[in-house]
């Protein structure tokens, strides 16, 4: 290995003095913060939240300081014909009634794979280790909690501390799931009982996570008023609740990705290996299109005045605070002399990108070709960002950093719907493509 000697270091240092810009540049980005030198006014004029597809005003849920943006966003795309078909002012269904099923099957989840993988190699069980559970998961992660727990409003399982500020929960969860993992390969190493101890473990999960979150509901009541002061009520079960205000057929949505390495052709099913949260539930599973196909499908849906769910690298030349996803958000080329040239397929394959929050797309501005230009995207980080919590990403921020989008199967071709039913090639666990949002 070749080690830096000061000649060459001198040699940088005399070329940056001798270069004015680099200096203005360091005056602003040490007094302001990097992005905030780099920021392009033109990018505001560039990109006004204006479109000519825009399917719903309705007001932005908040996540607060947890992960669960992919719960957010599944609920969200439920709650936008609720209060369109009985002409509520606003309803949030309970984030965090989902969010406890989900610590708890994934617990479950975690367990079962150290359970069944006993000879597991030491990547794959330091995998496993690392993150034991975590907030994130994928939309067909969403599905089998639905199916398995249904949904309940917001008024009848409303936030915790823990839900709202999930950190804490996580850690103390995570630690207790790490010394049951020991204890159940240690016993598996004996030719014990490792089920009955494995639900004395949940036992104590289950209590954890009711004195943390509080204790779901199995049947509760619920009323509400219309904008035209008509009076609904409901008393029963979160099932009954899910098939009475929302009643989506969950089965008809399939999850289609964009990713354009080579181990990955298009057209062709894929699964991840240890990805999943409920045991027995729905398999997590994407069909990989070339990202023509992805916005097309995205638009039939939209047309139909359905949204989407999708996910994306949120973090990726964004501006928050403005809520603008765009590729001319920052001139790191004109005032810094630095270019960033890799493609979507190397940030892929190099550990620079994948899939990190889910939101939903919510409009587009279509050109006279009926092609897009911009993307309307609902977030669920509160109103205080974007506009009004609205953000929009150019047409070419969804080519380079979006990766996966939930629409219904009529809208693939048969050709399409026969690759996603075919048996899904696993990828390993590590993939990018297995990326929690």
């Amino acid at each position: 290995m070749n080690e830096l000697n000061q000649s060459f270091t001198q040699k940088l240092r005399e070329n940056y003095l001798a270069n004015p810009k680099y200096q203005a540049m360091e005056n602003a980005a040490s007094k302001n913060g990097l992005l905030n030198a780099l920021e392009q006014r033109k990018s505001h004029a560039d990109n006004q939240i204006v479109f000519s597809l825009d399917l719903t005003k309705d007001p932005i849920t908040n996540q607060q300081a947890s992960g669960r943006c992919w719960m957010f966003a599944a609920l969200n795309t439920f709650r936008h014909p609720f209060i369109s078909s009985f002409k509520t002012e606003d309803i949030e269904f309970s984030q965090a009634y989902t969010f406890f099923w989900d610590k708890y099957e994934k617990s479950n989840w975690f367990l079962e794979n150290i359970i069944n993988n006993p000879d597991v190699d030491s990547r794959r069980l330091k995998f496993l280790l690392d993150v034991p559970q975590q907030d994130g998961g994928q939309w067909d992660m969403m599905v089998a909690l639905f199916k398995k727990y249904g949904v309940v409003p917001k008024a009848a399982y409303p936030e915790s501390q823990a839900s709202s500020n999930s950190r804490e929960l996580n850690q103390y969860l995570n630690k207790l799931l790490r010394q049951d993992a020991q204890l159940l390969r240690e016993a598996l190493a004996k030719g014990e009982d490792v089920q009955g101890l494995k639900e004395k473990m949940l036992a104590e999960i289950y209590n954890l996570l009711a004195m943390t979150l509080g204790l779901p509901p199995e049947e509760f009541e619920f009323a509400f008023r219309d904008k035209d002061n008509e009076f609904y009520s409901f008393n029963g079960t979160p099932h009954e609740f899910y098939e009475k205000f929302v009643g989506i057929e969950l089965d008809d949505y399939v999850s289609i990705i964009n990713a354009p390495t080579a181990d990955k052709p298009y057209n062709q099913s894929y699964t991840v290996e240890f990805l999943g949260n409920v045991v027995g539930g729905k398999e997590v599973k994407h069909l990989n299109v070339e990202m023509s196909r992805f916005k097309e499908l995205a638009i039939k849906q939209m047309k139909d005045g359905e949204t989407v769910w999708f996910g994306c690298d949120v973090g990726q030349l964004s501006n928050r605070q403005a809520g603008l996803m765009t590729m001319d958000a920052y001139n790191f080329k004109d005032a810094m002399d630095i270019e960033f040239t890799q493609d979507k397929a190397g940030r892929l394959d190099y550990s620079e990108s994948l899939m990190t929050h889910a939101m939903v797309l919510v409009g587009v501005d279509l050109d006279e070709d009926d092609k897009p230009r911009k993307w309307k995207v609902e977030n669920s980080w509160g109103d205080k960002v974007g506009q009004k919590g609205y953000f929009l990403a150019s047409d070419e921020w969804m080519d380079e950093f979006t990766y996966q989008i939930v629409v219904n199967k009529k809208y693939l071709s048969a050709e399409e719907l026969a690759a996603y039913e075919a048996q899904p090639v696993v990828l390993l666990p590590w993939d990018p493509m297995g990326a929690l949002a």
